[in-house]
């Protein structure tokens, strides 16, 4: 897990968002795909995915089939679990970076979508917890139907690589036009507690 300033040293691996945000003195953690390798390899979800989507042929989509197995791919992302040590050094992660304790929200790297999880009360592994659930459905969305379309007609299958994902405070942002004109950028995504993405 790394602070956005330390994956900034190293755009090639982590993307250029991160970057961006820390020159602009946006905080938040950034989670390495490694540690969403680790855990697809921990509970044999290629393979099991493989065996999910093996009757659908791309040359050939059948959407009516296509759709009820991507809700299954869904639910297998979300209630397959990390193994401790893996929570462990989450939770760990999220305490150094003062994250712990106070709602935030998960989003891959130049993209939209994101993911919430609640303020949860001090003294306990909740905010922890609230905030591991938040990667897992953002790891699913991997798997609704349109991500999985996409990815048959662009692609010719249902694989995809590992990505880094960014935790930061607060609600998700709203598309703000004049925020990204006045940094220069595209895009740039702003909640009530300021600049929350340069997508």
């Amino acid at each position: 897990m790394l602070s956005f300033a330390e994956a900034a040293r190293n755009p090639t691996l982590h993307g250029e968002e991160p970057a961006r945000l820390a020159r602009h003195g946006v905080s938040g953690l950034l989670v390495p795909a490694t540690f969403e390798e680790a855990f697809y390899r921990q509970n044999n979800l290629p393979e099991r995915l493989g065996r999910l989507f093996a009757p659908i042929r791309p040359a050939r989509i059948d959407e009516d089939a296509l759709e009820p197995l991507t809700a299954q791919a869904q639910a297998l992302i979300r209630t397959s679990y990390l193994l401790d040590d893996a929570v462990q050094h989450f939770h760990r992660a999220l305490r150094a970076a003062g994250l712990d304790h106070a709602p935030l929200h998960a989003r891959r790297p130049g993209t939209l979508h994101a993911e919430s999880a609640p303020h949860q009360p001090p003294g306990t592994h909740a905010s922890g917890t609230a905030a591991l659930h938040a990667v897992k459905r953002l790891w699913a969305h991997d798997w609704s139907f349109d991500a999985v379309l996409e990815r048959l007609d662009s692609a010719g299958s249902v694989g995809l690589d590992a990505r880094p994902t960014l935790l930061l405070p607060g609600p998700p942002g709203r598309s703000d036009p004049d925020h990204a004109a006045d940094l220069g950028e595209a895009t740039a995504l702003v909640s009530d507690l300021g600049l929350t993405g340069l997508p």
